[in-house]
């Protein structure tokens, strides 16, 4: 129950009725007291001045302060005050309690001065004790419980009364959508990564909605590529795994000897095995944070020369040409030569893998404010523009057959743009179906 967004809203209502009310209590409370103090001392310096002319006259009268005492103890019960009056020498003729006649008054509180109506000087003093502020306070509250308490006792009434009645609605409006998301949230948890909520709130809960319908995409997303990742994968370590397998049957069979051509054909397919784990480990590296780069100031001119050799062979065997676009002197990048080397070794297969007969592939590069870019750019059959979000994914293929002539491991670009970010650089590609594509990436120029 107290966990309940309902009671706790209910809850955190009252409170702020209940302190209100009790601040707008308090502040009538203080101006109430100021107003009755003011109005008490108003009320004392008028008693004082008819006490003082009626005691005036009974001195007249009486030449002395002789049996004052009975009307003093009078006007004590009368008006709840203690009076005490004193002769000219300061001495005690008359208390309204009876406590100090004849006594030296020696109390701080101030005296009215009383005069003889004959002009023969001062005949005594009259003291009025004040209320003290307790009883003032005292008698404001009773004066607010009597006049406007019974107001403030309906108004709180009234207000706990909306409190409920806001509380319900307020409470159905903001727990609709909470629950929607906790049932969808929890139906995401058990698996069903299909879950989305449609909510029309513009406001946070808006903004809640669309951020858990954003990392259901992106979940959903993620699973379909560790699926995908996880067959292809399989896909392709079972493929040299079966070749090797099966020339070792068709050796120990008699079917095939041991011989130069056969070894060979079994070497190749561990090689590429090889590599295909090299390439996962390249990339588990890359993406924990943990690849390790040997950063030198390093000719790119020089590297990509050297990758556009290696790939010569390849490219006339397939009919393909490769040529290289520079500025004769281009400044030095800091990078790791053989991780680069990679990357342009990469780029350079996807080209020739993707450029038909007759086609050609041009490497360029041009400094850019503190940057080297670098492009390979080739005539051959491009990507589409759905396949282009996707294409620096993990075994993603545009060619959906896993044909390694057409589309290799699906490791390649991926790999590319790993040790390219680990550089500090970015990649990207451009092309368009039939008219060929560009891949370009950056490098941070040597200091």
């Amino acid at each position: 129950m107290i966990h309940n967004l309902r009671f706790r809203l209910l809850l955190a209502f009252a409170l702020v009725i209940l302190v209100t009310i009790g601040a707008v209590f308090f502040f009538i409370n203080e101006v109430t007291k100021d107003e009755i103090r003011q109005f008490q001392e108003q009320a004392d310096q008028l008693l004082a001045r008819r006490m003082g002319f009626e005691l005036s006259r009974y001195y007249f009268r009486q030449g002395d302060w002789e049996g004052i005492q009975p009307f003093v103890e009078q006007w004590g019960n009368l008006y709840e005050q203690r009076i005490v009056l004193t002769d000219a020498n300061g001495f005690v003729a008359a208390d309204s309690e009876g406590d100090l006649l004849g006594d030296l008054y020696d109390l701080d509180s101030l005296g009215t001065p009383l005069s003889s109506p004959r002009g023969a000087g001062v005949i005594g003093t009259l003291y009025i004790n004040p209320r003290s502020s307790t009883e003032v306070g005292f008698t404001s509250i009773q004066v607010l419980f009597k006049e406007i308490g019974l107001f403030f006792i309906w108004g709180g009434l009234i207000a706990v009364a909306i409190a409920l009645v806001m509380t319900f609605f307020l409470s159905r409006k903001i727990l609709a959508p909470v629950k929607t998301l906790t049932s969808a949230a929890r139906r995401l948890g058990r698996g069903d990564l299909s879950q989305r909520v449609q909510l029309k709130d513009k406001g946070e809960m808006g903004e809640l909605a669309k951020a858990f319908n954003s990392m259901a995409g992106d979940l959903e997303r993620t699973e379909q590529l560790r699926q995908n990742m996880v067959a292809d994968a399989a896909h392709e370590l079972r493929t040299p795994l079966s070749n090797i397998r099966g020339y070792l049957e068709a050796i120990r069979d008699g079917i095939k000897k041991p011989d130069a051509y056969t070894i060979r054909s079994i070497d190749e397919e561990a090689t590429l095995l090889s590599q295909l784990v090299d390439d996962l480990q390249a990339l588990s590296l890359a993406e924990a944070g943990e690849l390790k780069l040997d950063r030198q100031a390093e000719d790119i001119t020089k590297l990509i020369k050297q990758a556009v050799a290696a790939k010569q062979t390849q490219a006339i065997a397939k009919g393909v040409s490769i040529s290289t676009e520079m500025p004769k002197k281009l400044h030095t990048v800091n990078v790791d030569s053989r991780r680069i080397g990679q990357v342009l070794h990469n780029l350079l297969e996807n080209a020739i893998a993707h450029t038909a007969k007759s086609g050609s592939i041009v490497v360029i590069a041009q400094k850019q404010d503190n940057w080297v870019k670098v492009s390979v750019t080739d005539t051959g059959e491009g990507i589409p523009a759905e396949d282009l979000p996707s294409i620096f994914e993990r075994f993603y293929r545009v060619d959906k057959s896993r044909a390694r002539a057409t589309g290799g491991s699906g490791l390649g670009l991926t790999i590319a743009k790993r040790l390219v970010e680990a550089h500090g650089g970015k990649i990207e590609a451009q092309s368009e179906p039939g008219k060929g594509s560009c891949f370009s990436f950056t490098l941070p120029v040597s200091q």
